[in-house]
């Protein structure tokens, strides 16, 4: 198909679309010989869709350009939803469609102000959400290499999980977790975060609870970040059970799986005050050494093929 005209479709008017179904709908009961009555039901489906994707008010609309439609097919072609006979108001074609209507417009309504709920709480989390990448943010500016690390890692998780085949809101759980791993550090000693050389062990066990102190912090705000908390908890868990925790395998979440090679590959490749940093190809090898042990294979394979491509090149500087 010209893919042209395919985009050609696409920027028609939803609604106008909606509206093409209403005379649809019409048309199709000029051919209907019986039964008429039952389709009337196919009339809630412009409705439902409207409601759907344009909320309230323009399901009701829609909803009223249906009774409208109805009421001059029903005017204009009176065997439309025809009765017998000597039948009771109650059993009447204008009983039937002035209840049909009234149910439909009511739908309509309902629908549409679940649409326009939702879309308030989805402004209310984005908010939320916002909110706590400013916290962050705030707290990473004074360190570059911790802002500068979220940053690349979750531009690395995202790659890798799109390889994968992820879905939008999936793809977007592996970011806000990526850019959040770290927040709990905030609870962690400044000496211990800007200490020159390896940590010991007593340090070592103290660093390790940032991860636990990072879901700590997420807890209250609940909502959609709710979902991200189990992918913070398990991001330095390992595919062989070695890691922060005894899970292994398919028991850790597939996005801590991401992002533990995100995590790895950023902080090889950079340089630390104990250490020089590895080249890409030489951090590529270790993580190639590790899938099985360390490493989630499919995910090594996914990181492997956004390496190749070049989509695990990303600026020093956050922007």
């Amino acid at each position: 198909m010209n893919p042209t005209w395919l985009r050609r479709v696409k920027e028609v008017n939803g609604e106008l679309w909606l509206l093409l179904s209403l005379f649809l709908i019409a048309m199709l009961l000029n051919y209907m010989v019986s039964m008429h009555r039952v389709v009337l039901g196919f009339y809630v489906l412009p409705t439902i869709f409207s409601a759907y994707f344009y909320g309230r008010r323009h399901a009701t609309l829609t909803a009223l350009a249906s009774c409208c439609i109805v009421v001059l097919v029903t005017h204009f072609n009176p065997d439309t939803f025809g009765t017998h006979e000597g039948v009771t108001l109650a059993d009447s074609k204008w009983f039937d469609i002035g209840v049909w209507a009234g149910t439909l417009i009511l739908i309509a309504y309902a629908m549409g102000t679940l649409y326009d709920n939702m879309q308030a709480k989805v402004r209310e989390l984005r908010e939320t959400y916002n909110g706590l990448l400013m916290i962050l943010r705030q707290f990473i500016s004074k360190d570059q290499y911790t802002q500068n690390h979220s940053y690349r890692v979750s531009i690395y998780a995202v790659k890798i999980a799109v390889e994968m085949g992820f879905e939008s809101e999936r793809v977007e759980d592996v970011r806000a977790a990526s850019l959040l791993h770290d927040i709990g550090k905030l609870d962690i000693s400044r000496d211990l975060l800007y200490k020159a050389s390896r940590l010991n062990n007593v340090e070592t066990e103290e660093m390790r609870k940032h991860v636990a102190k990072g879901a700590d912090i997420l807890q209250p705000v609940g909502g959609a970040l709710n979902r991200i908390i189990p992918i913070i908890l398990a991001h330095h868990d390992k595919f062989d059970g070695s890691g922060y925790n005894p899970t292994h395998g398919e028991e850790i979440p597939l996005e801590s799986r991401i992002i533990t090679v995100a995590d790895v590959y950023d902080a090889m490749t950079s340089d630390r005050p104990y250490r020089k940093a590895n080249t890409p190809f030489e951090a590529k090898e270790i993580i190639f050494k590790g899938a099985g042990t360390e490493f989630d294979p499919s995910v090594v394979r996914a990181f492997s093929t956004a390496f190749a491509t070049g989509q695990m090149e990303v600026p020093e500087l956050v922007v």
